[in-house]
């Protein structure tokens, strides 16, 4: 009982225990004070003075990270994304699908979906994950050519092939970069591989998902019932 109504982000479990205490909650029409009750979520009606209570198993938030927190559920030196949600977002433990350097912006999908979190980074799965980025130095057709072949990594990895994108070339180009795989600081040393550096980086899309871009930095809300149903149902192009 007391994790059913928790989950249901009516307060921790140990506020629960007290929420329990004073007759408020019913079962079936029947009230329930022991935090230890069994219940059956899909057939048992539960409602908290007179409210019906709805369970929730999973939790789906996007999150427009920003730069200086790093992808983790928790860290001893450095804030995490976990550290920007408030406290009735944690209680279904959400954590991170996959990871954005520290000083990476953008998308960053949070759930406590294990299944629908691997399903999104199998590598057999080739979901793709779109960035945005400025480079310093001009990024040209020849790069566009290297990044559909792939290009060889510092330590002599040889990606899968990359869409490049130029929005803007000069001294900083703007570019965006779709790529299938998410190998360490993958964008950043694909550029340092045609003697190019990132100086901004921020993920707009994975997968059917795009950035909410009224998120302002450090933002989050749930996905919509069609958003979490995309990605569920989501198959990439092979």
């Amino acid at each position: 009982m007391d994790k059913f109504l928790a989950n249901a982000g009516l307060g921790s479990r140990k506020e629960v225990k007290q929420i329990l205490k004073k007759n408020i909650v019913k079962v079936n029409g029947v009230i329930v004070k022991d935090s230890k009750a069994h219940i059956d979520p899909q057939q048992d009606e539960v409602t908290v003075r007179g409210e019906k209570v709805d369970y929730k198993e999973y939790i789906y938030l996007m999150m427009n990270k920003p730069a200086g927190v790093i992808s983790a559920t928790e860290d001893k030196h450095d804030e995490t994304v976990i550290d920007l949600l408030e406290v009735n977002d944690t209680i279904l433990n959400p954590f991170p699908v996959g990871r954005l350097d520290k000083d990476t912006e953008g998308l960053l999908l949070l759930t406590n979906d294990g299944q629908l979190s691997h399903q999104l980074l199998s590598p057999k799965k080739h979901v793709p994950k779109t960035y945005f980025a400025v480079i310093k130095g001009e990024v040209t057709d020849q790069d566009i050519s290297a990044f559909s072949k792939g290009v060889i990594l510092d330590d002599g990895y040889h990606t899968k092939p990359g869409e490049l994108v130029i929005l803007k070339s000069g001294i900083h180009s703007d570019i965006e970069l779709t790529i299938m795989e998410g190998k360490f600081h993958q964008v950043k040393r694909m550029f340092e591989a045609v003697g190019k550096k990132v100086i901004y980086l921020k993920r707009i899309s994975m997968g059917p998902l795009a950035l909410d871009e009224t998120l302002e930095l450090g933002e989050y809300r749930e996905l919509t019932e069609e958003e979490v149903l995309l990605l569920k149902e989501y198959e990439p192009k092979a």
